[in-house]
């Protein structure tokens, strides 16, 4: 698009083409300015009441229609993501064209409708299947909590491993997204993104040996002034995340987005806690979720604590270092501490909060820790892709890029968002951007 676009301003020999090419430009500048004004202008809240912000989708999804048989599902290319819808008690399958040279992860990201009820126990089940049936890989997830929804995300892998006895020929696999729910839960239909990554094979592919010891004390928080950080509405939309102390704000049936880049031979702990509220005493159980989901969006950990008013805190449980070995773990949460790359924290704030509190935004404080010496990679094959931390990766942890902003490299978002500059500040720098180019384009 942005060829086409070049190459049609350029038609005109004269100064008008070029002018108007100017001109657009700076449209785009200011439109891109204000959006980033917007963002950080979020923590104000201005309209209590107002919709919460919808999910985050890929903008890159392709909408496509799981099917009921196997006979008839459609293909899911890696690399891509994919939007479908599930209904309740609804199966739906899709189709996979894998090699031998490769292992994949498939993942599913749930989104029910915001204010929806769930019973303990709703959620989902995803699994990579061969031709006869046979499961490869495959994760469930739940409401663990109960009570209300929010975004739910699970994946399957399918591994090639000289050890394995199913699943390592090349041919045609099948997932399958499976959706249960109770029949007092509200029966909407779940939004689904999709997306299949491959990861290279080692070169040298041998038995895996899971450390019988490894650090599992909790290292002292970060200390000091948190520095604003709000989350994003999705994985794609994700805000990165260094080590450190971080404020955002939350309303009540919100789910925010952060990533933080581990490498191999690190681990991850936070903490989240919410602030404290003169609103009210009334005991909300479940009140806040703090998720942790892998570089495959596979899911690793959900911790909640319960609100009353006062300043609470829930931690993630301490896993793993980040290591090859830690897949061959018959542990869910070990398995999933197997990939380099970005993790993904969730906060989720319970919408009973409104009926106590309030429906305005309370302050959260998020607090990062990146612990352990990075080790070198496992000696892959080919490039790894998205399983690994790169100089890029760290520099948007360090600027609070969002993963749209770093994959799109629009360095002028993530120049913004970092320094925190507000929207009308932005407006002014963007409208006299605008107003000189026009004032050169008339004397033109």
């Amino acid at each position: 698009m942005s060829t086409q676009a070049g190459a049609t301003a350029g038609d005109g020999t004269g100064r008008r083409g070029r002018s108007a090419a100017r001109t657009r430009k700076a449209a785009a500048l200011l439109t891109a300015a204000a959006a980033v004004g917007t963002l950080t202008a979020l923590p104000a809240w201005a309209a209590e009441e107002a919709p919460l912000p919808a999910y985050a989708f890929d903008p890159s999804g392709q909408r496509i229609q799981g099917a009921a048989s196997s006979a008839d599902a459609v293909a899911l290319e890696p690399g891509k993501t994919y939007r479908d819808t599930l209904r309740k008690d609804g199966k739906v399958y899709y189709r996979l064209n894998l090699d031998t040279t490769k292992n994949s992860y498939v993942s599913a990201v749930a989104v029910p409708k915001p204010g929806g009820k769930a019973e303990y126990g709703d959620g989902f089940r995803i699994t990579i299947q061969d031709g006869s049936g046979s499961d490869c890989g495959y994760q469930e997830v739940n409401f663990a909590t109960g009570d209300h929804v929010r975004p739910l995300t699970g994946y399957a892998r399918r591994i090639v491993h000289p050890d394995e006895n199913y699943c390592q020929d090349a041919g045609t696999y099948y997932v399958l997204v499976e959706r249960e729910s109770d029949a007092t839960s509200t029966p909407d239909d779940w939004e689904l993104e999709l997306q299949h990554v491959t990861e290279p094979l080692l070169r040298k592919i041998g038995p895996d040996k899971l450390p019988e010891s490894w650090p599992s004390g909790t290292p002292a928080p970060p200390v000091g002034k948190p520095e604003v950080r709000e989350g994003g509405a999705g994985f794609h939309t994700a805000v990165s995340l260094k080590e450190g102390e971080w404020r955002a704000n939350i309303r009540p049936g919100q789910t925010l987005f952060w990533r933080v880049p581990v490498d191999w031979g690190q681990q991850i702990f936070a903490t989240a806690e919410l602030g404290s509220s003169n609103a009210g005493d009334e005991l909300v159980s479940n009140a806040l979720a703090l998720g942790l989901d892998n570089p495959a969006r596979g899911f690793v950990d959900l911790q909640t604590a319960s609100y009353n008013g006062k300043q609470t805190t829930v931690a993630l449980v301490p896993r793993r270092p980040v290591a090859h070995d830690n897949r061959s773990s018959f542990e869910t949460a070990t398995s999933a501490m197997g990939l380099a790359g970005w993790y993904y924290l969730t906060a989720t704030l319970s919408p009973e909060i409104a009926e106590e509190y309030g429906d305005t935004a309370l302050p959260l404080i998020l607090r990062v820790n990146v612990g352990g010496e990075k080790k070198p990679a496992p000696d892959y094959d080919a490039d790894p892709g998205i399983f690994q931390v790169t100089d890029g990766d760290r520099a948007a942890a360090a600027s609070g890029a969002s993963g749209a902003a770093a994959a799109d490299g629009n360095t002028l978002m993530v120049a913004l968002a970092a320094g925190g500059i507000g929207l009308g500040t932005v407006l002014l720098v963007g409208l006299g951007a605008w107003t000189l180019l026009a004032r050169r384009t008339a004397r033109s």
